[in-house]
């Protein structure tokens, strides 16, 4: 009889709980709300801080072109080109326009010693590791005006996005706008997000640096309104961990996407960059009176230094080789005088940090082997910085392919060969990177462009990603 009754009423629990379970179930079926909420995010959803739809996240396009064009107008080139430089009054009035459209998206604005601009969307549990996102908005001369300013303006259109569509984030969200990372002033790329990652070498090596009017990096910030004090700049590290991930949307600088039809690039990993400054000196003389058997001309070697780094690099068997000599200057410049004195700089980059340091070696190699031939002195061969490469994060990753997927756009997993502030994000916080086409890959130059449907896309998959993270 007790075996009975205890049978009798296992049973009946057991119908019960099926019948609660189901009445859960179909309860989830029948919201679409909670179950919209669930697909949008991808996580389990405790709280209902997501927009009922991805069609919420509508992007206002022409505002965002509006204020690119906007932007573009504090330059120190005529338009259609851009020169931007590093706390010059151009760059003074650009950064107030940027903080002016963080403080309309209802941002939080604050700046560091060196001048990179955070706006910070504060979330439900603020004390968890903020969301970020960013990029810059130094040009260098005679540039374009969608290089890093889609992922400044950009951002803050996420926010704006978000915020019309009703999201509540859970971790805050914090739109940078980073300082320099441009090297056109100062030869420092990257220079706001190296100190943010906590480059104790860089903040050394700023007390002595000056540009190539021999102003000091100090009084340069300072004119700009930043701090003088260089015991300072310490106060511009960030801890690792502040930031629980970090996606920057920019422009490919590529011509992959456009060619292929691809909407947007999911970045896997940033390519290992190093950029080298040579100095070679001659003796000079009469461009007429000096026999060619008795010179010894800066200048050719400098040109002869130039080859060597193009073969070393096609020697390497990779096409992710690459080598750019960006600067060449002769002294004293005149048409009738032998060059005495000739400076190079040269970046060159790869995706395996071995094989770029061998080409690096090699150029040392034919540096000095050009040096002993010509009868030239190599007075300087500095290695300014030779950076290891960054992975983007998984996590990220997923989040970024799971945006695009939910959005319907095509995507590609992709590597970026040009620097970016994420590269040094990557040692302080996990990093993605989110590209759009542009026209013919153009960048650097003055026919840059994005479209607004491509800008948009963009846009989208970043306020999802943001939105995907706040909450996981």
């Amino acid at each position: 009889m007790g075996f009975k009754l205890s049978s009798f009423l296992a049973t009946l629990l057991f119908i019960c709980f099926i019948n609660y379970d189901t009445v859960l179930s179909n309860k989830f079926e029948q919201d679409p709300v909670t179950k919209t909420m669930h697909d949008f995010s991808g996580f389990p959803i405790q709280e209902t801080h997501l927009p009922n739809s991805l069609s919420l996240l509508s992007v206002d396009s022409q505002t965002l072109q509006k204020q690119i064009d906007e932007l573009s107008t504090f330059s120190d080139s005529p338009a259609p080109s851009v020169t931007r430089i590093l706390y010059s009054d151009m760059d003074v009035l650009a950064r107030r326009y940027v903080k002016n459209l963080m403080g309309l998206a209802g941002l939080s604005v604050r700046e560091d010693a060196v001048g990179n601009i955070f706006g910070r969307w504060e979330g439900y549990e603020p004390e968890i590791g903020a969301v970020a996102t960013g990029s810059h908005i130094d040009a260098i001369p005679y540039s374009g005006k969608y290089d890093g300013v889609v992922g400044v303006l950009g951002a803050i259109e996420a926010i704006n996005v978000l915020k019309r569509s009703g999201f509540k984030p859970k971790k805050s969200l914090e739109v940078i706008m980073f300082t320099s990372e441009e090297p056109t002033r100062f030869g420092i790329s990257c220079l706001g997000s190296r100190l943010l990652a906590g480059s104790e070498e860089l903040a050394k090596a700023l007390r002595n640096t000056v540009d190539n009017q021999n102003t000091s990096f100090f009084d340069a910030a300072s004119f700009a309104g930043y701090e003088k004090d260089e015991e300072k700049l310490s106060s511009v590290f960030l801890d690792k961990g502040i930031y629980s991930a970090f996606i920057e949307l920019h422009i490919e600088q590529g011509p992959i996407l456009e060619k292929e039809g691809i909407s947007i690039g999911v970045v896997t990993a940033i390519a290992a960059p190093a950029s080298i400054k040579v100095d070679f000196e001659g003796n000079g003389g009469h461009a007429g009176a000096v026999l060619m058997p008795d010179r010894n001309d800066a200048g050719l070697a400098a040109a002869e230094l130039a080859l060597a780094v193009e073969k070393h690099v096609l020697e390497s068997g990779s096409v992710d080789t690459v080598g750019t000599i960006g600067i060449m200057d002769l002294h004293p410049r005149a048409i009738n005088s032998i060059p005495s004195k000739a400076h190079l700089e040269i970046d060159t980059r790869d995706i395996e940090e071995s094989r770029r340091n061998i080409v690096i070696e090699k150029i040392h190699q034919s540096a000095m082997a050009i040096s002993k031939k010509r009868g030239v002195k190599l007075s300087e061969f500095q290695i300014v910085n030779q950076d290891p490469p960054a992975l983007s994060d998984s996590s990220v990753i997923k989040a970024m392919e799971l945006a695009a997927s939910e959005l319907n756009l095509t995507y590609k997993k992709m590597i970026s060969r040009a620097y970016h502030d994420s590269l040094f994000m990557a040692r302080i916080s996990p990093m993605g990177m989110i590209f759009i086409p542009c026209y013919k890959g153009y960048s650097h130059k003055p026919e840059e462009f994005a479209s607004l449907d491509d800008m948009a896309n963009g846009v989208k998959v970043l306020a999802s990603t943001l939105a995907k993270l706040s909450l996981h």
